[in-house]
Protein backbone atom coordinates (compact mmCIF):
# COMPACT_ATOMS: atom_id res chain seq x y z
CA UNK A 1 0.00 0.00 0.00
CA UNK A 2 1.43 3.09 -0.86
CA UNK A 3 0.11 7.41 -1.31
CA UNK A 4 1.69 10.02 -3.20
CA UNK A 5 2.32 13.92 -2.79
CA UNK A 6 4.00 16.29 -5.34
CA UNK A 7 3.15 18.55 -8.29
CA UNK A 8 6.79 18.40 -9.48
CA UNK A 9 8.71 16.42 -7.22
CA UNK A 10 6.95 12.93 -6.90
CA UNK A 11 7.03 11.41 -2.54
CA UNK A 12 5.62 8.26 -2.59
CA UNK A 13 5.42 6.45 0.68
CA UNK A 14 4.55 2.95 1.14
CA UNK A 15 4.50 -0.38 3.92
CA UNK A 16 2.78 -0.57 7.50
CA UNK A 17 3.89 -0.43 10.87
CA UNK A 18 4.31 -3.81 11.44
CA UNK A 19 6.07 -4.85 7.92
CA UNK A 20 9.69 -5.98 7.90
CA UNK A 21 10.36 -2.12 6.51
CA UNK A 22 8.82 1.21 5.60
CA UNK A 23 9.85 3.59 2.69
CA UNK A 24 9.94 6.38 0.53
CA UNK A 25 10.90 6.64 -3.37
CA UNK A 26 11.55 10.54 -4.42
CA UNK A 27 11.73 11.81 -7.46
CA UNK A 28 13.12 15.30 -8.55
CA UNK A 29 15.52 15.85 -6.20
CA UNK A 30 18.35 17.95 -7.97
CA UNK A 31 21.09 15.34 -8.64
CA UNK A 32 24.69 15.92 -7.64
CA UNK A 33 23.42 17.76 -3.85
CA UNK A 34 25.14 16.45 -0.91
CA UNK A 35 23.42 15.28 1.55
CA UNK A 36 24.42 16.15 5.54
CA UNK A 37 24.13 12.18 6.76
CA UNK A 38 25.22 13.39 10.40
CA UNK A 39 22.47 16.08 9.86
CA UNK A 40 19.92 14.30 8.48
CA UNK A 41 20.15 11.00 11.51
CA UNK A 42 20.11 13.99 13.69
CA UNK A 43 16.74 15.41 12.34
CA UNK A 44 14.93 11.68 12.06
CA UNK A 45 16.41 11.43 16.15
CA UNK A 46 13.63 13.95 16.95
CA UNK A 47 10.95 11.91 15.52
CA UNK A 48 12.13 8.47 16.53
CA UNK A 49 10.00 7.05 19.46
CA UNK A 50 11.04 5.92 22.74
CA UNK A 51 13.32 8.68 23.71
CA UNK A 52 11.07 9.88 27.27
CA UNK A 53 8.74 9.22 28.81
CA UNK A 54 5.86 11.51 26.98
CA UNK A 55 6.17 9.13 23.86
CA UNK A 56 5.56 5.39 23.31
CA UNK A 57 8.14 2.81 24.93
CA UNK A 58 8.88 1.27 21.23
CA UNK A 59 12.54 1.33 20.46
CA UNK A 60 13.37 2.09 17.11
CA UNK A 61 16.35 3.98 15.79
CA UNK A 62 14.57 4.98 12.23
CA UNK A 63 18.15 4.42 9.91
CA UNK A 64 17.65 5.33 6.69
CA UNK A 65 18.85 2.92 4.50
CA UNK A 66 19.72 4.27 0.80
CA UNK A 67 18.80 1.32 -1.67
CA UNK A 68 18.95 3.75 -5.18
CA UNK A 69 20.32 7.25 -5.99
CA UNK A 70 22.77 8.25 -3.03
CA UNK A 71 26.19 7.46 -3.24
CA UNK A 72 28.56 8.41 -0.45
CA UNK A 73 25.75 11.27 0.45
CA UNK A 74 25.58 12.56 -3.05
CA UNK A 75 22.42 12.03 -5.05
CA UNK A 76 23.34 10.47 -8.23
CA UNK A 77 19.95 9.57 -9.65
CA UNK A 78 16.77 11.06 -10.62
CA UNK A 79 15.08 8.28 -8.24
CA UNK A 80 16.06 8.52 -4.38
CA UNK A 81 15.02 5.18 -2.90
CA UNK A 82 15.26 4.69 1.35
CA UNK A 83 13.79 2.55 3.61
CA UNK A 84 13.43 2.31 7.19
CA UNK A 85 14.09 -1.58 8.79
CA UNK A 86 11.35 -1.65 11.71
CA UNK A 87 12.94 -3.91 14.55
CA UNK A 88 11.06 -3.44 17.65
CA UNK A 89 6.94 -4.65 16.73
CA UNK A 90 5.21 -6.85 18.85
CA UNK A 91 2.13 -7.94 16.76
CA UNK A 92 0.79 -10.48 18.92
CA UNK A 93 -0.70 -7.28 21.00
CA UNK A 94 -2.87 -7.04 17.94
CA UNK A 95 -3.48 -10.68 17.56
CA UNK A 96 -7.31 -11.14 18.62
CA UNK A 97 -9.80 -14.01 18.07
CA UNK A 98 -12.55 -11.37 15.91
CA UNK A 99 -12.17 -7.84 14.18
CA UNK A 100 -12.88 -4.93 17.15
CA UNK A 101 -12.06 -1.86 15.70
CA UNK A 102 -10.48 1.08 17.74
CA UNK A 103 -12.73 3.85 18.19
CA UNK A 104 -11.78 7.30 16.34
CA UNK A 105 -9.04 4.87 14.63
CA UNK A 106 -8.89 4.20 10.94
CA UNK A 107 -9.54 0.68 11.67
CA UNK A 108 -12.98 0.66 10.51
CA UNK A 109 -12.81 2.68 7.80
CA UNK A 110 -10.06 0.67 6.45
CA UNK A 111 -11.55 -2.64 7.40
CA UNK A 112 -15.08 -1.62 5.05
CA UNK A 113 -12.64 -0.26 2.45
CA UNK A 114 -9.81 -3.29 2.20
CA UNK A 115 -11.63 -6.14 3.19
CA UNK A 116 -10.47 -8.72 6.05
CA UNK A 117 -6.90 -9.36 4.50
CA UNK A 118 -5.92 -5.98 5.09
CA UNK A 119 -2.60 -5.52 7.73
CA UNK A 120 -3.90 -3.44 10.64
CA UNK A 121 -1.41 -3.95 13.36
CA UNK A 122 -0.12 -0.88 14.96
CA UNK A 123 -2.15 0.54 12.56
CA UNK A 124 -0.71 -0.83 9.27
CA UNK A 125 -0.26 1.77 6.64
CA UNK A 126 -2.15 4.43 8.28
CA UNK A 127 -0.07 4.18 11.83
CA UNK A 128 2.01 7.14 12.55
CA UNK A 129 5.15 4.88 11.83
CA UNK A 130 4.89 5.93 8.41
CA UNK A 131 5.76 9.60 9.30
CA UNK A 132 9.74 8.50 9.58
CA UNK A 133 9.82 7.88 5.14
CA UNK A 134 7.89 11.60 5.32
CA UNK A 135 10.82 12.98 7.40
CA UNK A 136 13.74 11.36 5.38
CA UNK A 137 12.35 12.75 2.57
CA UNK A 138 11.74 16.14 4.36
CA UNK A 139 15.04 16.18 6.33
CA UNK A 140 16.57 16.25 2.85
CA UNK A 141 13.98 18.73 1.59
CA UNK A 142 15.04 21.37 4.60
CA UNK A 143 18.75 20.98 3.75
CA UNK A 144 18.34 21.62 0.18
CA UNK A 145 16.07 24.65 0.98
CA UNK A 146 18.61 26.07 4.09
CA UNK A 147 21.14 26.52 0.77
CA UNK A 148 18.59 28.73 -0.51
CA UNK A 149 18.23 30.59 2.57
CA UNK A 150 14.41 29.38 3.57
CA UNK A 151 14.65 28.01 7.18
CA UNK A 152 11.30 26.19 8.95
CA UNK A 153 10.99 25.47 12.26
CA UNK A 154 8.25 24.17 14.23
CA UNK A 155 7.20 23.83 18.04
CA UNK A 156 4.08 22.92 20.45
CA UNK A 157 2.28 25.31 20.59
CA UNK A 158 -0.16 23.81 22.82
CA UNK A 159 -0.97 20.49 24.86
CA UNK A 160 -4.67 19.82 26.29
CA UNK A 161 -5.14 23.58 27.88
CA UNK A 162 -1.48 24.31 28.67
CA UNK A 163 -0.94 27.33 25.71
CA UNK A 164 3.01 27.83 24.94
CA UNK A 165 4.76 30.84 23.75
CA UNK A 166 3.70 31.62 19.88
CA UNK A 167 6.23 32.24 17.13
CA UNK A 168 6.68 36.47 16.50
CA UNK A 169 5.09 36.76 13.51
CA UNK A 170 7.04 39.43 12.44
CA UNK A 171 10.36 38.20 13.84
CA UNK A 172 10.43 34.79 13.96
CA UNK A 173 14.13 33.71 13.40
CA UNK A 174 16.76 30.82 12.46
CA UNK A 175 17.44 31.51 16.30
CA UNK A 176 14.51 30.29 17.62
CA UNK A 177 14.12 27.65 15.61
CA UNK A 178 17.69 26.70 16.79
CA UNK A 179 16.67 26.48 20.54
CA UNK A 180 13.63 24.18 20.18
CA UNK A 181 15.86 21.99 18.65
CA UNK A 182 17.96 21.95 21.13
CA UNK A 183 15.69 21.10 23.91
CA UNK A 184 14.13 17.53 24.86
CA UNK A 185 10.53 19.07 25.03
CA UNK A 186 10.13 21.12 21.69
CA UNK A 187 8.48 24.70 22.58
CA UNK A 188 9.93 27.86 23.44
CA UNK A 189 8.67 28.97 26.90
CA UNK A 190 10.45 26.62 29.47
CA UNK A 191 7.32 27.93 31.58
CA UNK A 192 4.98 26.92 29.38
CA UNK A 193 6.66 23.13 28.58
CA UNK A 194 6.17 22.20 32.10
CA UNK A 195 2.99 22.48 32.20
CA UNK A 196 2.48 21.03 29.07
CA UNK A 197 4.42 18.44 30.08
CA UNK A 198 1.81 17.62 33.43
CA UNK A 199 -0.98 17.95 30.65
CA UNK A 200 0.61 14.73 29.00
CA UNK A 201 1.99 12.81 31.88
CA UNK A 202 -1.93 12.95 33.87
CA UNK A 203 -3.24 12.03 30.33
CA UNK A 204 -0.48 8.91 30.80
CA UNK A 205 -1.13 7.83 34.32
CA UNK A 206 -4.96 7.98 33.77
CA UNK A 207 -4.37 5.46 30.65
CA UNK A 208 -5.88 8.26 28.47
CA UNK A 209 -4.14 10.63 25.63
CA UNK A 210 -4.39 14.34 24.92
CA UNK A 211 -4.54 16.40 21.69
CA UNK A 212 -2.17 19.28 20.93
CA UNK A 213 -1.65 22.17 18.67
CA UNK A 214 1.56 22.34 16.82
CA UNK A 215 2.86 25.44 15.36
CA UNK A 216 5.23 25.81 12.34
CA UNK A 217 6.85 28.93 10.56
CA UNK A 218 8.86 29.20 7.22
CA UNK A 219 11.28 32.22 6.31
CA UNK A 220 13.68 33.55 3.78
CA UNK A 221 10.94 32.60 1.27
CA UNK A 222 10.92 34.95 -1.88
CA UNK A 223 7.33 36.76 -2.87
CA UNK A 224 4.63 35.36 -5.03
CA UNK A 225 5.61 32.03 -4.52
CA UNK A 226 2.32 29.72 -4.94
CA UNK A 227 -0.64 30.32 -7.16
CA UNK A 228 -3.93 31.23 -6.79
CA UNK A 229 -7.45 29.29 -6.19
CA UNK A 230 -6.48 25.73 -6.19
CA UNK A 231 -3.08 25.77 -6.30
CA UNK A 232 -2.08 28.65 -3.54
CA UNK A 233 0.28 28.46 -0.47
CA UNK A 234 -2.41 27.35 1.86
CA UNK A 235 -3.65 24.37 -0.81
CA UNK A 236 -0.68 22.59 -1.15
CA UNK A 237 0.66 22.69 2.66
CA UNK A 238 -2.53 21.55 3.84
CA UNK A 239 -2.71 18.64 1.35
CA UNK A 240 0.55 17.08 2.97
CA UNK A 241 -0.16 18.47 6.31
CA UNK A 242 -3.24 16.49 6.29
CA UNK A 243 -1.25 13.32 5.26
CA UNK A 244 -0.53 13.15 9.13
CA UNK A 245 -1.91 11.05 11.06
CA UNK A 246 -4.10 12.34 13.76
CA UNK A 247 -4.45 15.91 12.01
CA UNK A 248 -8.09 17.17 12.11
CA UNK A 249 -7.92 20.90 11.58
CA UNK A 250 -5.19 23.65 10.14
CA UNK A 251 -5.24 27.36 10.16
CA UNK A 252 -2.73 29.70 8.54
CA UNK A 253 -1.91 33.14 9.89
CA UNK A 254 -4.41 34.48 12.62
CA UNK A 255 -6.77 31.67 11.09
CA UNK A 256 -10.14 31.47 12.84
CA UNK A 257 -9.53 34.42 15.09
CA UNK A 258 -9.54 36.85 12.11
CA UNK A 259 -13.41 35.82 11.58
CA UNK A 260 -14.20 37.75 15.32
CA UNK A 261 -12.89 40.72 13.51
CA UNK A 262 -13.48 43.58 11.37
CA UNK A 263 -11.39 44.11 8.08
CA UNK A 264 -9.85 47.62 9.75
CA UNK A 265 -8.23 45.26 12.65
CA UNK A 266 -7.36 42.37 10.67
CA UNK A 267 -5.73 43.87 7.37
CA UNK A 268 -1.93 43.79 7.70
CA UNK A 269 -0.59 47.84 6.34
CA UNK A 270 1.86 47.87 4.40
CA UNK A 271 4.93 50.10 4.74
CA UNK A 272 8.81 50.38 3.17
CA UNK A 273 12.07 50.95 4.45
CA UNK A 274 13.28 52.77 0.70
CA UNK A 275 14.00 49.10 -0.95
CA UNK A 276 11.67 46.45 0.34
CA UNK A 277 7.90 46.11 1.30
CA UNK A 278 7.23 44.59 4.60
CA UNK A 279 3.70 44.61 6.86
CA UNK A 280 2.83 46.09 10.48
CA UNK A 281 1.06 43.12 11.40
CA UNK A 282 1.03 39.67 9.81
CA UNK A 283 -2.01 38.31 10.46
CA UNK A 284 -2.50 36.50 6.98
CA UNK A 285 0.63 34.62 8.30
CA UNK A 286 2.64 35.30 4.69
CA UNK A 287 0.07 34.24 2.23
CA UNK A 288 -2.09 36.85 0.36
CA UNK A 289 -4.17 35.75 -2.73
CA UNK A 290 -2.57 32.01 -2.22
CA UNK A 291 0.72 33.29 -2.85
CA UNK A 292 3.96 33.99 -0.21
CA UNK A 293 4.03 37.95 0.81
CA UNK A 294 7.64 37.37 1.59
CA UNK A 295 6.58 37.80 5.37
CA UNK A 296 7.34 34.70 7.49
CA UNK A 297 4.64 32.17 6.52
CA UNK A 298 2.98 30.76 9.95
CA UNK A 299 0.36 27.87 10.18
CA UNK A 300 -1.04 25.62 13.14
CA UNK A 301 -2.57 22.58 12.96
CA UNK A 302 -4.40 20.73 15.49
CA UNK A 303 -3.78 16.67 16.49
CA UNK A 304 -6.57 15.13 17.81
CA UNK A 305 -5.80 12.94 20.93
CA UNK A 306 -4.09 9.41 20.11
CA UNK A 307 -6.90 6.81 19.55
CA UNK A 308 -5.39 3.98 21.57
CA UNK A 309 -5.67 4.10 24.92
CA UNK A 310 -6.18 2.12 27.69
CA UNK A 311 -9.15 3.32 29.08
CA UNK A 312 -12.29 0.34 28.08
CA UNK A 313 -14.28 1.69 25.46
CA UNK A 314 -17.49 0.70 23.22
CA UNK A 315 -17.10 -1.11 20.05
CA UNK A 316 -18.17 -3.34 18.04
CA UNK A 317 -17.18 -6.94 16.85
CA UNK A 318 -17.60 -6.67 13.53
CA UNK A 319 -17.43 -10.84 13.34
CA UNK A 320 -20.32 -11.19 14.82
CA UNK A 321 -21.41 -7.87 14.63
CA UNK A 322 -22.16 -7.65 18.03
CA UNK A 323 -21.62 -4.71 20.78
CA UNK A 324 -18.98 -5.71 23.08
CA UNK A 325 -15.99 -4.04 24.85
CA UNK A 326 -12.38 -2.85 24.02
CA UNK A 327 -9.65 -2.92 26.27
CA UNK A 328 -6.35 -1.99 24.30
CA UNK A 329 -2.43 -3.54 24.72
CA UNK A 330 0.34 -2.58 23.37
CA UNK A 331 2.77 1.08 23.43
CA UNK A 332 1.13 3.75 22.08
CA UNK A 333 1.96 7.76 22.78
CA UNK A 334 -0.08 9.60 25.07
CA UNK A 335 0.25 12.66 22.88
CA UNK A 336 1.26 12.24 19.49
CA UNK A 337 2.29 15.73 18.78
CA UNK A 338 5.44 15.55 21.01
CA UNK A 339 7.09 13.51 18.46
CA UNK A 340 5.13 14.91 15.24
CA UNK A 341 7.43 18.52 15.90
CA UNK A 342 9.63 17.57 13.22
CA UNK A 343 7.35 15.90 11.00
CA UNK A 344 5.26 19.35 10.37
CA UNK A 345 8.80 20.79 9.14
CA UNK A 346 9.71 17.47 6.85
CA UNK A 347 6.37 18.22 5.21
CA UNK A 348 6.82 22.23 5.22
CA UNK A 349 9.48 21.76 3.19
CA UNK A 350 8.73 19.25 0.77
CA UNK A 351 5.36 21.56 0.10
CA UNK A 352 7.59 24.07 -0.45
CA UNK A 353 10.28 22.70 -2.69
CA UNK A 354 7.77 21.32 -4.79
CA UNK A 355 6.46 24.76 -4.82
CA UNK A 356 9.91 25.98 -5.90
CA UNK A 357 9.90 23.58 -8.90
CA UNK A 358 6.83 25.02 -10.31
Amino acid sequence: MATHYGQNIDVEIYGGSHEERIGVIIKGLPIGFKIDEEKLLAFLSRRAPGNNEFSTPRKEADLPVFLEGVTDGVITENTVHAVVYNKNQRSKDYQKDSFIPRPSHADFAARMKYGKDVDLRGGGHFSGRLTAPMCIAGGICLQILEQKGIHIGAQLYSVGNALGKAFDSINVSKSDFDAIHGKDFPTLSNESAELMKAEILSAKQDGDSIGAIIECAAIGLPIGLGEHMFSGVENRISSIVFGIPAVKGIEFGNGFECAKLRGSKNNDAFYTDGEKVFTKTNNAGGILGGMTSGMPLIFRAAMKPTPSIFIEQDSVDLDSMTNTKLKINGRHDPCVAVRAVPVFEAAAAIAIFDMLCD
